[in-house]
């Protein structure tokens, strides 16, 4: 299994935006093109104004075929285009990737 974090750095004033959209558009995306989104979370201190979550992959092809999939889905780009009309939400993304370490299990 491939563990994606992926850290959004967000525009200031996007992050209810951007939670909104996830929320009510984008997991149900991602879940339609085979991406699991385990953990959400956002930054203890407000003015890093980031937020964090994890994508479960079986592995790195796989990864990136859903991801153009996702990229290239009509729903997505419409949906993109609307909610950025004022900008956009995300400054820059970061992706890190991880795997299970064999002396503790992850639950």
């Amino acid at each position: 299994m491939l563990y994606e974090l992926r850290v959004y750095h967000m525009n200031p004033g996007k992050m209810q935006a951007i939670q909104d959209r996830f929320r009510d558009h984008v997991i149900q995306l991602f879940m339609n093109h085979g991406m699991k989104v385990t953990h959400f979370w956002e930054d203890v201190e407000e003015t890093n104004n980031r937020l964090y979550y994890v994508v479960e992959h079986a592995n790195m092809e796989l990864r990136n075929l859903n991801y153009d999939r996702f990229r290239n889905d009509p729903e997505w780009i419409e949906l993109k285009r609307i909610t950025e009309l004022d900008g956009p939400l995300v400054d820059k993304q970061e992706s890190i990737f991880m795997k299970n370490v064999s002396f503790f299990e992850n639950k």
